[in-house]
């Protein structure tokens, strides 16, 4: 009977923060630069059709960059607009429970995101059409982009916990994401690998989001990978919860 009343009231505010989004002009924005960034840096940036591969690869490898800057501009007002217009407290008033309100507000948003990624299938029939593309890395990229895009938010959420001002919460969320991108990246590792010790050189590379969406788009779902992603998600809804119940008690 719990768990019904839970996922519940889980639902609600669910369909309450979605319906949000396209209720006004922010989703329709978010939406269309997306698609007009990633359009722009796949096709003239990286020369999408001059390169004469018929896969995604250079589509994909812009995700995480637009993701760094784009999402936390999605997560900076879940929680800082609420404290903004005095309405967190009202919210915590209600027969619901921190966690039932940042899964609701997560998932709303998480899933706003991937319509988002949705909306760029257009990508994998073009490959269809120029040539005879493997779908199985391509349906695995898309994969691992969603969950990275839920990485993301999971960092904007917590930090949009922190503090009233969106743009704090947006600078702040790109910081730390940023970190989390150049953990793994290649040039910086390769940089590293000059002087750090292997065991370092390994363990930052675990812990940047690339190495791990690297791997995905390979085509090869890896327990490991699955599990860090949603170990990242968790832990910073877990830091979110417990700075909302600080403020609570308050």
């Amino acid at each position: 009977m719990k768990t019904k009343e839970t996922a519940n009231n889980i639902m609600a505010i669910f369909k309450r923060e979605l319906s949000g989004y396209f209720d006004s002009p922010v989703a329709y924005v978010f939406i269309v630069i997306f698609l007009l960034l990633l359009g722009f840096f796949t096709f003239y940036i990286s020369r999408f059709f001059e390169m004469g591969q018929a896969d995604l690869r250079t589509f994909f490898e812009w995700h995480p960059w637009i993701f760094l800057f784009l999402v936390p501009a999605v997560a900076m007002k879940l929680w800082a607009e609420e404290r903004r217009m005095g309405t967190m407290e009202l919210i915590l008033t209600f027969p619901v429970t921190v966690t039932e309100v940042i899964v609701g507000k997560f998932l709303a948003a998480w899933i706003f995101i991937g319509i988002a990624l949705f909306f760029t299938f257009p990508m994998v029939i073009t490959v269809s059409y120029l040539g005879e593309p493997d779908i199985g890395p391509i349906l695995c990229a898309y994969i691992g982009s969603f969950l990275s895009a839920g990485a993301f938010l999971s960092v904007g959420i917590m930090t949009s916990s922190l503090t009233r001002s969106q743009v704090i919460s947006f600078i702040v969320s790109v910081v730390i994401c940023l970190f989390f991108i150049l953990a793994g990246y290649p040039p910086v590792t390769n940089v590293l690998s000059g002087w750090a010790p292997i065991w370092l050189l390994n363990l930052i590379s675990e812990m940047g989001f690339l190495s791990h969406l690297i791997s995905i788009e390979r085509g090869v779902l890896d327990l490991r990978d699955l599990l860090y992603y949603f170990s990242v998600i968790a832990f910073m809804l877990v830091v979110n919860g417990i700075i909302i119940q600080n403020r609570r008690a308050l």
